[in-house]
């Protein structure tokens, strides 16, 4: 299913081919104000194909106030109850992208529900960055305001993600491990991943390896794939708990970006090659019981040592006789 089928889907709508063209994209227009919300102009530029821009395309029939772009307080915004993102202190282009929307404004509105708990706030099904964001400059979001069902959320959630190249492996793990965690039917989950059963398998698989904190400790790891997330959690499952305490809580991690984190992570986590074990020395006594020598067989070969202080000269005097010995000994084997 495409996504502008999927989306169509979601907002109840039958996909129209032949639907009227859309106003001219040039011409501002005032929208139905919203409660808790200041209705504003919306200019939308035709670079603008966001989510919300295509469902609202697909909207057949009179205009639907609820269809119009609002602009909310962002204080009054909740992040969705399950998360898709992998929080990351040190996600450099997060600073960019507030200065970007305070120089160019936000072209892109937000998707939010009215809270179902919680009167007056909404619940955001996407655009938790931008939200941030306009929280960060200290201005209103722009926002499309509609009623969804907790699946409907999910699937609008789900299907942004698809649309957002920078969502990373992991976080599409912890996405559908999260919503599993909630009891979200399996089709809902099949749905908001985009996704077919064995795929939502192989990311279940690989969140359920790896221990929260250890996902915490990375973060989203833009340039990690599966293979290399399967092979940090062949490694936790042989490490002890102390030991990857040690690699989560190491000062190297500072300073770092997510992917070095997850680097050096899997590096501490490597297993140790274990040290060649010492041959056991046998020791040599003479007829009063005094020990002479030691002999320490491994499979490089044998190795005498002689107790010079239990019989001085002894060495040097077997030294001399080895040509002697080792013509004995093979003359012995015929």
């Amino acid at each position: 299913m495409s996504q502008k089928k999927r989306l169509s889907a979601i907002m109840g709508a039958p996909l129209r081919s032949d639907a009227p063209a859309p106003p001219d994209s040039d011409i501002a227009t005032t929208y139905a104000p919203v409660a808790g919300a200041t209705a504003t102009p919306e200019k939308r530029p035709s670079a603008a194909r966001s989510m919300a821009a295509m469902w609202a395309a697909s909207r057949s029939g009179p205009a639907d106030p609820e269809a119009t772009v609002v602009e909310i307080d962002p204080d009054l915004c909740d992040p969705s109850a399950i998360a898709d993102r992998v929080p990351d202190a040190t996600d450099a282009a997060f600073a960019a992208f507030v200065e970007q929307i305070r120089d160019e404004g936000q072209h892109t509105p937000i998707l939010v529900r009215r809270h179902p708990s919680s009167a007056g706030r909404y619940e955001i099904a996407y655009g938790r960055r931008r939200t941030r964001a306009a929280r960060a400059i200290g201005r209103p979001v722009r926002a499309l305001v509609r009623d969804l069902s907790d699946a409907d959320l999910l699937v609008a959630q789900g299907s942004e993600n698809l649309a957002r190249e920078d969502l990373s492996y992991i976080e599409r793990a912890h996405f559908a491990r999260n919503m599993e965690r909630a009891g979200v039917a399996r089709e809902v989950i099949l749905k908001a991943m985009g996704v077919h059963r064995p795929d939502l398998a192989n990311y279940l698989a690989v969140a359920q390896s790896i221990p929260e904190a250890v996902i915490a400790a990375i973060g989203p790891a833009p340039k990690i794939g599966r293979p290399r997330w399967l092979t940090l959690a062949d490694r936790i499952r042989t490490a002890d708990r102390d030991r990857i305490d040690a690699a989560l809580a190491s000062p190297s991690l500072a300073g770092k970006t997510s992917d070095e984190r997850f680097a050096a992570i899997l590096a501490a986590l490597a297993t140790a090659p274990k040290a060649a074990a010492r041959p056991k020395a046998e020791t040599v006594k003479d007829g009063r019981g005094v020990r002479f020598a030691r002999v320490e067989r491994s499979a490089a070969g044998l190795r005498v040592t002689v107790e010079e202080a239990a019989e001085p000269g002894f060495g040097e005097y077997l030294a001399g006789r080895l040509p002697e010995l080792i013509a004995a000994y093979r003359a012995s084997r015929g």
